[in-house]
């Protein structure tokens, strides 16, 4: 019989009843530490006090009104996301996928707006993820994603990261833009090379096209910069947003250019809670931290310290782990053992790490982890390569 919860993930047999920075407790009092963040969402870690005052006193006051109405929360949240990015417009909604969703729609829109209907079709990348709703289960292209749920949407090409050529033969008559992650996050942390983005910036002016960019893992602080495009030195037209947008609550965000933005005018998207008071009232709290001027070089140098560490784990475990990958506090450990005995291991040491294509293990803890909690996690890190070096020994020995 099919439970009351459906059964659409594979959950590991944890039940947190409450959490405190890093930490989280289970209801039959394990700790854990969280180098998962709620798949890089819990960005201010947990029970931040910043943040549950915010939301505690919103939800005081008001929760909801629906977009019929003003809501200040929300323009303040778009004007200050517009002072910090590329940006010249907001769009507020509920999760990444529907960020991706609304991205599509903008791109096309605008292409058709400006007199160029036909080209409607998105150049998006090998090992992508942008999403389960259908259009960014297309964008993302995985056949085991796309399995089972009828004809594929149309108006998306794959090529594989970072080859240049493989670009430029996918443009065509129809192609309307470009759309990339800076780092795969699903895909096993997989970055964009820095030179393919800003090569990435000239087609797209050189085309005609427009650039967008998802950025719902690798955005909002995680890589140590706002924004993880900022590395390379360019800027999309168009970037959705989300998980780490709200410290936790349910959000996502569209940020995009006045050319792009302006032809989704009234009537042509929408959204019920998008943007309401008490999910504004929670990001313009993240971002109050996020935005003090000293908080990313803090993350930068966390993340340093966390990647020098990893260095050192796969060079004296080489039989357990592969590479390290990512940057900032979005980081993958590539493993060479299969990542359920790796992930094994780690939940026996009372660490939490994040399954990612590619086998490898996706590291990311709140931006506000301490050194010290970095320090315990590479000691559980070790601990967890012992067990795995020690498993496999004992199963060549039965052989």
């Amino acid at each position: 019989m099919i439970p009351a919860l459906m059964p659409t993930y594979n959950r590991a047999d944890l039940a947190f009843e409450r959490g405190e920075g890093s930490w989280l407790w289970t209801v039959d009092g394990r700790r854990f530490l969280d180098f998962g963040a709620g798949i890089a969402t819990s960005s201010l870690g947990h029970a931040n006090p910043h943040l549950v005052r915010a939301i505690a006193e919103q939800a005081g006051r008001v929760m909801h009104v629906s977009n019929l109405y003003r809501v200040p929360q929300a323009e303040m949240l778009a004007a200050r996301l517009v002072e910090s990015s590329f940006a010249d417009s907001a769009f507020f909604c509920n999760s990444g996928a529907e960020a991706n969703e609304g991205l599509i729609k903008m791109m096309r829109k605008a292409m058709a707006g400006t007199g160029r209907g036909e080209r409607y079709r998105i150049i998006c990348f090998e090992g992508a993820f942008h999403g389960r709703t259908l259009a960014t289960l297309a964008a993302t292209g995985n056949a085991k994603y796309l399995d089972g749920f009828g004809p594929v949407v149309d108006g998306f090409d794959h090529v594989p990261l970072n080859n240049m050529n493989a670009v430029r033969a996918a443009i065509g008559p129809h192609t309307a833009g470009i759309l990339i992650e800076p780092i795969q996050g699903e895909g096993g942390i997989r970055a964009a090379e820095t030179q393919f983005l800003r090569d990435l910036r000239a087609v797209c002016d050189e085309f005609g096209l427009i650039l967008g960019m998802d950025e719902v893992q690798s955005g909002m602080g995680r890589t140590g910069r706002l924004f993880a495009h900022e590395h390379a030195g360019v800027a999309p037209d168009v970037m959705s947003l989300a998980k780490g947008i709200a410290g936790g609550f349910p959000m996502g965000a569209i940020l995009a250019r006045e050319p792009v933005a302006r032809h989704l005018v009234a009537g042509t998207h929408g959204t019920t809670f998008g943007g309401n008071p008490l999910a504004c009232a929670a990001a313009n709290a993240v971002l109050d931290v996020l935005l003090d001027p000293e908080f990313l070089g803090t993350v930068e140098r966390k993340g340093a310290r966390l990647r020098a560490g990893l260095v050192t784990l796969v060079a004296e475990f080489a039989d357990v782990f592969e590479a390290v990958r990512g940057m900032g506090l979005l980081l993958g450990l590539k493993c060479r053992l299969p990542q359920a005995t790796v992930n094994a291991a780690l939940l026996a040491e009372g660490l939490l790490g994040i399954n990612a294509g590619e086998n490898v293990i996706r590291l990311m803890p709140p931006l506000t982890v301490a050194e010290a909690d970095i320090d315990a996690g590479l000691d559980m890190l070790h601990r967890a390569a012992r067990r795995c070096r020690a498993s496999a020994a004992a199963g060549l020995a039965a052989q």
